[in-house]
């Protein structure tokens, strides 16, 4: 578990699927300044954003939380909740994916005009 938020590895993960801290930002409904103070570890994430931010980086929301801090809350879901959550956690995912893609339509048709 990393004592403060872990920067480089939500940098190479953004990267790697090709997206932005900006990106990230609009997942969770934060601000660039809101994000930039996640980044300096002035900021506490919720359960609900490490649900979020795991299923958009392709990781599991204790990897997540153990990046973020150690104050950082590994959401806990109960027996009922699960089926449900895993279904979130794909639809995130595959939504995640379907962005990348765009980002790289997008960029290809720049580049191309």
């Amino acid at each position: 578990m990393a004592l403060f938020f872990d920067s480089s590895w939500f940098d190479t993960r953004l990267k790697s699927l090709g997206l932005s801290r900006s990106d990230l930002g609009k997942s969770l409904g934060l601000t660039e300044e809101e994000i930039l103070e996640l980044w300096k570890d002035q900021r506490e994430l919720k359960a609900q954003d490490v649900r979020i931010m795991a299923a958009l980086l392709g990781a599991t929301p204790a990897e997540v939380a153990g990046r973020a801090g150690i104050s950082t809350p590994v959401p806990k879901d109960d027996d009922n909740a699960a089926s449900i959550l895993d279904r979130l956690d794909r639809i995130d995912k595959t939504l995640a994916e379907l962005k990348t893609l765009v980002h790289a339509i997008d960029r290809a048709v720049r580049r191309d005009a």
